[in-house]
């Protein structure tokens, strides 16, 4: 039998640690946690940022995340509490997840994501889009 979306997100979601917005307001901004941003680099232009969030597009998240691996950043070396979320938080339960499977022992997501956090009055950024490169018209 296929797994659906919905079976996936439900089984990971009983495996991971959720936070709701108010826990995740409450971690906002200490200095040992960080929360990443996995949505499309679109989404972000178009709909704002958590100020402090690192992006990490959920393409590149497992290899950003893996010390073993050359595309790895030096952020998530850190010794800290990682809180992730995408738009509305399917995303987000199934990269936590694989992150946690991975070894990240302090990984955790936003229940809802950024749709939640944003409908909640909490704090949002506008992300300017980044500027066209010169050349290459017809």
């Amino acid at each position: 039998m296929r797994k659906t979306v919905k079976s996936m997100v439900d089984e990971a979601t009983a495996a991971i640690t959720t936070y709701s917005i108010e826990e995740a307001r409450d971690l906002h901004g200490l200095d040992d946690v960080q929360f990443i941003d996995i949505r499309d680099v679109r989404e972000l232009e178009r709909d704002g940022v958590i100020p402090g969030a690192f992006h990490a597009p959920r393409g590149m998240l497992e290899f950003w995340a893996c010390p073993d691996s050359p595309y790895h950043k030096p952020v998530f070396a850190q010794d800290k509490r990682f809180v992730l979320f995408c738009a509305a938080g399917w995303r987000s339960a199934l990269a936590t997840k694989t992150l946690q499977d991975m070894g990240l022992p302090k990984v955790a997501h936003i229940d809802g994501g950024f749709g939640a956090w944003k409908a909640a009055g909490a704090p949002v950024e506008h992300k300017a889009p980044k500027p066209a490169k010169a050349g290459g018209g017809g």
